[in-house]
């Protein structure tokens, strides 16, 4: 029995160390130069980068205060869609914040 990568292999096409194991031994990396993004995506990115980062965060607490409301004027089923807006607003958040920090084809930019 041995352990890749925090996986258990039992049984067959066990390896040995430094071997790959990737469909034929090989082991290859996809760079930033060997993929681009499209106009659409790189259209998205720069429209949502105009966005202030704290604009996600504001929606989600916002989320958050109008599915109480709702759970105390005993609309559970508008409450629980409402509450369910919160981990999409954070997570655009978080991407709004990557697109400023990184862009999506830094090597567009000529780092």
């Amino acid at each position: 029995m041995s352990t890749t990568m925090g996986q258990t292999n039992l049984g067959g096409n066990q390896t040995r160390t430094g071997e790959s194991q990737m469909s034929g031994g090989e082991n290859r990396m996809t760079t930033g130069s060997e993929h681009r993004e499209g106009p659409l995506a790189r259209a998205i990115e720069q429209q949502t980068a105009k966005l202030p980062s704290d604009t996600f965060l504001w929606a989600a607490l916002g989320s958050i205060g109008a599915s109480a409301v709702l759970r105390i004027m005993g609309k559970k089923n508008a409450s629980l869609f409402v509450g369910d807006w919160v981990a999409p607003f954070l997570l655009f958040g978080v991407y709004n914040k990557i697109v400023k920090v990184q862009g999506s084809d830094h090597m567009d930019r000529g780092h």
